[in-house]
């Protein structure tokens, strides 16, 4: 049985630094918008154009289906899936576990590579691990 998610609770200071890494983020993958969502689905911080989107329900919807793709996992032997793309006609979103408590959003549009977008993101996940790493225990980083 899986543990129960705690919720993650930031400093201002913490708050921005995981901002400024989704926008870093969003601009080197070439999306939209990028979301920064605990596994219990509430957005922890945003990048892009947001405007007009329900980040609340994108939220609980993203939490929803890796919830969804981690238990199809386990039913056929794996541990986990790093990531999960959906493709529309004209937007798709790349979601990727970041440590086990995020999960990175990216909204991308068609044109944009979706090789581009993982590499970005696996390169974010990697900057937002340490960030929590240093939230854990400050005296280790930035």
């Amino acid at each position: 049985m899986d543990k129960p998610q705690v919720d993650l609770i930031l400093f201002a200071d913490e708050e921005q630094r995981l901002t400024s890494l989704l926008e870093r983020l969003c601009a080197d993958a070439k999306g939209r918008a990028a979301f920064l969502i605990d596994r219990n689905g509430r957005l922890v911080a945003t990048a892009g154009a947001t405007a007009g989107l329900d980040t609340t329900s994108l939220s609980s919807l993203v939490a929803g289906s890796i919830a969804a793709t981690g238990s199809l996992a386990q039913l056929i032997g794996e541990a986990g899936f790093t990531g999960l793309f959906l493709g529309g006609e004209e937007s798709q979103l790349y979601l990727a576990v970041v440590e086990e408590r995020l999960i990175a959003a990216v909204l991308f549009a068609r044109m944009t590579s979706v090789g581009l977008v993982r590499f970005r993101v696996t390169q974010g996940r990697e900057e937002i691990g340490r960030a929590l790493a240093d939230f854990a225990d400050p005296g280790l980083g930035a």
